[in-house]
């Protein structure tokens, strides 16, 4: 497993490898031995998959609070999308800042975005799926979004925002100026 590091931090490019024949390919795209040997050690208990038929569909900006907040391993299985990771962990040096990265069935990368950042994506294929593994279980009491077009942050979405597809609540997201973010930074040792 090729592991990337982000300008955020925390924020982590895994790239598994692919062993490929005749019949196509094989790859592993996790393992947590493997991965706490490398120091990405997260116990995941739930596995979501997401459809977006149309391109242009944004889902995001999403967070799940604590007690309840949830460390995300996001890959695309299906299409293309570009994924996005926005720091909100109050007193870190990269707060409101992002990073985003194209997401492929093709390029197999996935993004790991810890608890403590916002997460969307918008689709840049028809009919993309995305998976992903989640370290606590969905919690509705916990769940906000912050919009995914706020000036504050300017997110390069490579649409336009005008556009865009997006559910209601997502339409009526928070800004990032009115969003009191419920996380810290913990600076490492």
């Amino acid at each position: 497993m090729q592991i990337d590091e982000t300008p955020l931090s925390g924020v982590l490019i895994l790239t598994p490898r692919r062993f490929g024949d005749a019949r196509g390919w094989f790859s592993e795209v996790w393992n947590k031995q493997t991965l706490a040997a490398q120091g990405v050690s997260y116990d995941f208990v739930q596995d979501n998959h997401s459809y977006s038929r149309d391109v242009g569909t944004v889902r995001g900006l999403h967070f799940q609070s604590p007690p309840h907040a949830q460390t995300k391993l996001v890959r695309c299985g299906r299409g293309v999308v570009f994924d996005v990771a926005v720091d909100v962990r109050k007193g870190s040096p990269t707060y409101g800042k992002w990073f985003g990265t194209e997401l492929s069935a093709e390029n197999g990368r996935q993004l790991l975005i810890p608890a403590g950042f916002l997460h969307g994506f918008v689709t840049r294929a028809p009919d993309s799926e995305l998976l992903y593994k989640c370290s606590d279980v969905y919690a509705p009491a916990c769940d906000g979004a912050v919009r995914f077009d706020d000036p504050d942050l300017a997110i390069d979405w490579g649409i336009d925002a005008a556009g865009a597809i997006l559910s209601d609540k997502d339409r009526a997201a928070q800004s990032m100026r009115t969003f009191d973010s419920p996380f810290a930074y913990e600076a490492s040792a």
